[in-house]
């Protein structure tokens, strides 16, 4: 039996430079993933099969039709797989969790067979984040995010804490409401520096929508972390700090004064 984690993805930066004409956004991004997220299982079957469990299983609508579903019939991978999962990440959460989940398949597969030639392709078919997540290493993503290059990362073994107030919040409307205003390139430099100096052009939209996003992130400001900023599309913001202790306290403080709200303590990978 093979296991993976569908590592957790977070937008550090993600800069909406302007429309194209095929619908998508041209970005400027830089993704980095937290050492936890969902958790899955395969092993060899007479077909595909896929049973899921967990917090967020309930917001699969169609376990058959999902993106792990996709991303096994995307790769040669023998007769089937029975694949588990774990959901333990929210859904529409900006997050990545259904890309998370296709690039832990895709990491199962490579292990069992290798991939092919043209995984990424295959990967972006499936979702923009598909291929970050397949990698699950800091990178910069431009075109629609797809096109990467990884980067060594000064904030790797940052404690980040993770949090989402239980609401969904839809990719589409989000990118719909950006103003379409180029608010210029993202920064370059280091990893660190990329991510204090740049910012998420989907925050305001994403508030626009949902409004408790603001709530979170003022939440998230008074821990004393030296970044809190939403990831991708909401509704799920992080917060980085710079010891283990300060993302206790901000644990603690946060659970107590918002104990429904989702959250998830980890480092940076």
């Amino acid at each position: 039996m093979l296991t993976e984690t569908a590592y957790a993805k977070i937008n550090l930066a993600l800069h909406v430079r302007r429309r194209r004409e095929d619908g998508y956004h041209e970005l400027e991004t830089l993704f980095a993933f937290v050492d936890d997220g969902d958790r899955l299982s395969g092993s060899p079957a007479d077909a595909d099969s896929l049973s899921t469990h967990g917090e967020f299983a309930a917001k699969i609508d169609d376990p058959f039709g999902n993106i792990v579903a996709k991303a096994l019939s995307t790769l040669p991978h023998g007769k089937g797989w029975a694949v588990d999962l774990e959901k333990r990440l929210p859904v529409a959460a900006g997050l990545g969790g259904g890309s998370a989940d296709a690039g832990a398949v895709f990491r199962m597969v490579e292990r069992s067979a290798g991939l092919p030639g043209d995984w990424q392709t295959r990967a972006a078919r499936l979702g923009a984040d598909v291929p970050a997540c397949v990698l699950s290493t800091t990178c910069i993503g431009t075109g629609t995010g797809t096109d990467l290059q990884p980067v060594e990362s000064d904030l790797t073994g940052t404690p980040v804490l993770l949090v989402n107030p239980r609401v969904g919040v839809p990719t589409g409307p989000v990118f719909k409401a950006w103003d379409g205003i180029d608010r210029g390139e993202m920064p370059t430099g280091s990893v660190r520096r990329i991510a204090l100096e740049g910012r998420n052009d989907l925050e305001a939209p994403a508030i626009a929508i949902c409004p408790v996003v603001a709530d979170v992130l003022a939440a998230l400001r008074a821990t004393d972390p030296f970044l809190a900023r939403m990831s991708g599309s909401g509704a799920t913001c992080f917060a980085l700090y710079d010891s283990e202790a300060q993302l206790q306290a901000a644990w603690d403080k946060l659970a107590e004064t918002q104990p429904n709200w989702w959250k998830m303590a980890g480092k940076l990978r």
